[in-house]
C-alpha cells in the first residue's frame, strides 16, 4: 500500500513554511525536524514506518520549499525554535512530541528544555547539543562571521548542468549520504535556473555563527529536559566523531540506542529506516 503524503503550506505571522504531513489525522502529534541543508524529505523513509502518529515534517526556513528569512535576518537555532512554536500554534497543537535529526535534534532539545510544558516526548537521531565555543574565542568568531557576511554578495551558488551532478555533489558534501538519500533530498532541494539546477537553500545558511553557546550552556539544556527522551546514535555518525560529545554520551541520563549506519541512517536505505523505526516503536504512545 502506498503512503499518503500531504504537502502543506503554513502561513505563519512572520514567514511561510512548507511541510509534509504523514499518518492519521487523529494520531499523536509529532513535529519532525531535519538537519542542516536537508529538508522534509529527510523523513521520507522513516515517517511511514511510525504507526499511530500524525507527523508534520517541516522544511526549516531557508530550506526546501520554505521561504527564506527577510534581508537583515539570520538563521540561529533559537529562531528555528520560535518557528516550531508558531507551527504548533498554526496546527492547534498545545502539546506535541519532537522527532529531530542532527540540527533538528538540537532545535528539539532547546525547545524541550526551554518550554518543558509544551513537549511530550523527544526522539533524537544522531544529534544532541549545539556546536559550542568558549569565551576566549568570542572576538575571533565574531570577526570571522562579519567578514563572511560582507563577502556573501560576491559569492554565487553552484549551478549543475545535470541533476545527476547535483546528486553526486550532495553525496560527497557535509553529512555524506547514499545515492538514494541524495536523490530524495535533491527532489525537494533543487530548482531549475539558467544553465541547469541549483539548490533552493538560502546561501546565508552557510555563514559561520557569530556566537556560540559554551559547553556549560549546552549541558544546562540537557539538565533542563523533563520529558521522556530517546537518542539513536549512528555508529558511523557525527556524535561519536567529536571526543567531547562522545564522552558526554557515556554519562547521559537518556534512553540511548546505538544503531549501525552513518549520520543519515534513517534515510540512506530501507534497512536503516527500519532499524530507527524499531527504536521508536511505541515511543510516542508511551511505550
Amino acid at each position: 500500500m502506498s503512503t499518503v503524503v500531504e504537502e502543506v503550506r503554513l502561513n505563519l505571522p512572520h514567514i511561510e513554511l512548507a511541510a509534509r504531513l504523514y499518518g492519521p489525522e487523529h494520531g499523536k502529534p509529532v513535529i519532525a525536524l531535519h538537519g542542516w541543508l536537508d529538508n522534509a524529505a529527510s523523513f521520507a523513509r522513516l515517517a511511514p514506518k511510525l504507526q499511530g502518529v500524525r507527523i508534520l515534517a517541516l522544511d526549516f526556513a531557508g530550506h526546501g520549499y520554505s521561504a527564506h528569512r527577510p534581508v537583515g535576518c539570520s538563521y540561529s537555532f533559537w529562531d528555528n525554535v520560535h518557528d516550531v512554536l508558531e507551527v504548533a500554534a498554526f496546527l492547534g497543537w498545545e502539546r506535541f512530541s519532537l522527532l529531530g535529526h542532527s540540527m533538528g535534534a538540537i532545535v528539539s532539545v532547546m525547545l524541550a528544555a526551554a518550554l518543558p510544558e509544551r513537549v511530550e516526548r523527544l526522539a533524537l537521531i544522531d544529534g544532541l547539543i549545539p556546536p559550542t565555543g568558549e569565551a576566549d574565542q568570542t572576538s575571533r568568531r565574531l570577526g570571522d562571521a562579519l567578514r563572511a557576511q560582507l563577502a556573501l554578495p560576491g559569492k554565487r551558488k553552484p549551478i549543475y548542468a545535470e541533476l545527476e551532478h547535483a546528486v553526486t555533489a550532495r553525496m560527497k558534501s557535509t553529512g555524506a549520504v547514499s545515492r538514494e538519500a541524495a536523490e530524495l533530498l535533491a527532489q525537494r532541494g533543487l530548482m531549475a535556473v539558467a544553465g541547469g539546477y541549483t539548490w533552493r537553500s538560502d546561501p546565508r545558511l552557510t555563514l559561520p555563527s557569530p556566537l556560540r553557546l559554551t559547553h556549560a550552556h549546552a549541558l544546562a539544556l540537557l539538565d533542563a529536559l523533563r520529558c521522556p527522551a530517546r537518542l539513536v546514535v549512528a555508529e558511523r555518525g557525527i556524535l561519536l566523531e567529536e571526543p567531547r560529545v562522545a564522552g558526554l554520551l557515556e554519562g547521559l541520563s537518556m534512553d540511548m540506542r546505538r544503531v549501525p549506519g552513518g549520520h543519515h541512517l534513517h534515510l540512506d536505505d530501507e534497512a536503516g529506516a527500519e532499524a530507527v523505526a524499531a527504536c521508536f516503536e511505541g515511543f510516542f504512545e508511551g511505550a
